[in-house]
C-alpha cells in the first residue's frame, strides 16, 4: 500500500495519482470482533477502501501509563488484514460526553484523566444522549479542565494524551494500512458550550417569533401534532433561518477554534512529529460545527509550514438520535456542507467527512443518502459512513453506498459524477505533459461493466473477490482533459 499525502485540497499517493477514500465507522471496543478476514474481504469488494477505527482513552490507558495489551493486539490483527484487503486505517480517538463517568452515555477519557470539581453526570437522557452536552455541569466542568490542560498526576491533560498518541503512533504509523491520526472526535468546547445551546435557543424562538420567513402557524401545528413533532416543526427553518441561527453563537464558538481547539491540535502535531513524519492530522470542528456554526479553526504547522493535514467533517440533521431522523432534511444537513465547504477552501485541505447518515428507518431515508453522496462526489470529497454493525454489509442500503467511484487518477480530478438509475458514471480528468501515461487510474464498479468510452487510452477489468465489485484500470492519455464514461450492465 502508498503512503498518502495531501497537497492542497487533494489527497496524493506516492505515485502522485490523485486519491478518493470511501468506506465505514467503526466504534466500540467490544465491536473490533466484528472485524474479522470476512469484514475486510466484503468491503474491499463493496468499494470501501478506508476505516475510521475508534478507540477510547479510557479502554486504551486505564490507568496512567499501563496500556490495556489486549485490545492493542486486537488492534494489531485489523491492521494486518486491512493491509491485506487494501484497506486504509485512522484511528479516531473517540469521546461522547468527554468520559463514562456519571449516569447515561457517555465514553473518552479514563477516570484519572475526568477533572469534574467533584460533580457526577447524574442527568438521564429525556429525549437523546448529547443532552449532556448542553445542561451537564460535570461535562462542562471536565472539558474546561481538558482545554486548560490543567494538572492531574503531575502534568497538564492533554500532554497525557500527547503521550499516548506518541505510543500509538511508535507502534503503528509504521503500518502499510495506517492513514493517519484523528486526535479528538467532535470537540466540545465545555461551559462555553452550554452558553452557544442558550444562545441558539434564545434565537430560534426570536426568529420564529418575529421572522417572515417562517410560518408561525405551520411551525406551532408540527410542534403540536404527536404524529409529525418534531421533523413538521423543523422543516420550516430554511436555509435563511438556519443561517441567522447558526451566526448568532458564532463568536463563541470562533473563541473556542482559535484559542483552544488550534492550540491543542498544534499541541498534539508536535507531540506526534517528534515519533514520526509518518501519517495525515485528522483535524475536526467543534460539536457545534456539527449543527453549520461557521469553524474557524487553523491548521497545524511544523517548521512555518503547514501540516500534512485533513479537514474531518461531521454533521446530521437536528432530528438525528430520534425517530423524526427517517425524515431528515436534505435543505438543513446541505446547509450544514456547504458551510463545511467554506472551511475546506479557507484552510486549503482535502476533506474526508468523519461522519455522516447514521441510519434513519427503512428506505425512506435513502433520497437522503443519495443526495448527500451526490453532494460529496460534487465537492470531490472522500467519506466513511457511520456507522458499521453486525449484517451491515447485508443491508438494502448497500445498492446506494456500493457505488462507482475513482479510487486513484493519474492526472488531476475535474469532477466526477455517478447516476445510479442509468446505471453510468462519469470522470473527467487532466494530466500534464510530465504525467506518466504507464501509471493506472483505477475506477471502483460495484457491478458488470456494459461498454467504456475513453478516448486515448487502453483499459482493463479485475474482478474483486467476494461480490461483484471490480477494477477498471486505465492507462495512456497526454497532456489535456479526458473524459471516461462507464454503462454498467
Amino acid at each position: 500500500m502508498q503512503s498518502i499525502k495531501t497537497e492542497g485540497l487533494r489527497f496524493l499517493d506516492a505515485q502522485g495519482r490523485e486519491r478518493i477514500f470511501h468506506g465505514v465507522n467503526l466504534k466500540g471496543y467490544e465491536n473490533y470482533g466484528l472485524l474479522d478476514e470476512d469484514f475486510f474481504r466484503r468491503a474491499a469488494a463493496l468499494g470501501f477502501n478506508c476505516l475510521r477505527l475508534a478507540a477510547c482513552w479510557e479502554n486504551l490507558e486505564p490507568e496512567k501509563g499501563k496500556y490495556n495489551e489486549e485490545m492493542l493486539r486486537k488492534i494489531d490483527v485489523i491492521f494486518d488484514l486491512a493491509a491485506q484487503y487494501g484497506v486504509y486505517v485512522f484511528l479516531d480517538l473517540h469521546q461522547d460526553l468527554y468520559s463514562s463517568f456519571g449516569v447515561g452515555n457517555g465514553d473518552g477519557a479514563p477516570a484519572w484523566a475526568t477533572l469534574a470539581d467533584g460533580r457526577k453526570r447524574a442527568e438521564k437522557a429525556r429525549l437523546v444522549w448529547a443532552e449532556g452536552y448542553f445542561f451537564s455541569k460535570a461535562v462542562h466542568a471536565a472539558f474546561d479542565h481538558f482545554w486548560n490542560n490543567d494538572p492531574t498526576l503531575g502534568k497538564g491533560l492533554q500532554d497525557h494524551m500527547a503521550e499516548l498518541w506518541q505510543f500509538l503512533a511508535q507502534r503503528y504509523a509504521h503500518h502499510p494500512a495506517f492513514f493517519g491520526f484523528d486526535l479528538l472526535n467532535e470537540p466540545f468546547p465545555g461551559s462555553d458550550g452550554g452558553k452557544v445551546f442558550r444562545k441558539l435557543v434564545g434565537k430560534l424562538v426570536r426568529v420564529c417569533a418575529v421572522s417572515p420567513a417562517v410560518h408561525r402557524v405551520q411551525f406551532l401545528k408540527g410542534g403540536a401534532n404527536k404524529a409529525t413533532r418534531p421533523h413538521a416543526a423543523l422543516d420550516v427553518l430554511t436555509t435563511d433561518v438556519l443561517y441567522k441561527v447558526t451566526t448568532a453563537a458564532g463568536k463563541l464558538v470562533q473563541r473556542f477554534d482559535t484559542e483552544k481547539y488550534t492550540p491543542f491540535v498544534q499541541r498534539m502535531t508536535d507531540a506526534l512529529r517528534a515519533v514520526t513524519p509518518n501519517g495525515v492530522i485528522f483535524m475536526e470542528h467543534s460539536y457545534y460545527s456539527n449543527l453549520g456554526v461557521p469553524f474557524a479553526g487553523k491548521a497545524p504547522t511544523q517548521g512555518g509550514a503547514k501540516e500534512e493535514v485533513v479537514y474531518s467533517p461531521h454533521a446530521y440533521d437536528f432530528t438525528v438520535d430520534t425517530p423524526a431522523y427517517q425524515y431528515a432534511s436534505n435543505e438543513r444537513v446541505g446547509f450544514m456542507f456547504d458551510e463545511a465547504r467554506r472551511a475546506q477552501e479557507r484552510l486549503n485541505t482535502p476533506v474526508l467527512v468523519g461522519e455522516w447518515g447514521g441510519g434513519g428507518e427503512g428506505e425512506s431515508f435513502f433520497p437522503h443518502i443519495a443526495f448527500l453522496l451526490d453532494r460529496f462526489d460534487s465537492f470531490k470529497w472522500s467519506n466513511v459512513y457511520f456507522t458499521y454493525g453486525k449484517n451491515f454489509f447485508n443491508q438494502p442500503i448497500m445498492r446506494l453506498l456500493s457505488r462507482p467511484y475513482p479510487v486513484a487518477v493519474n492526472g488531476e480530478i475535474v469532477r466526477f459524477q455517478s447516476a445510479p438509475e442509468a446505471g453510468s458514471f462519469t470522470l473527467d480528468f487532466t494530466q500534464s505533459a510530465a504525467t506518466d501515461p504507464a501509471l493506472p487510474t483505477e475506477l471502483y464498479l460495484p457491478r458488470a461493466l456494459k461498454s467504456v468510452e475513453a478516448e486515448g487510452f487502453t483499459w482493463r477489468e479485475e474482478a474483486i473477490p467476494g461480490g461483484t465489485g471490480l477494477r477498471l484500470l486505465l492507462t495512456g492519455g497526454g497532456a489535456g482533459e479526458h473524459r471516461v464514461t462507464v454503462q454498467l450492465a
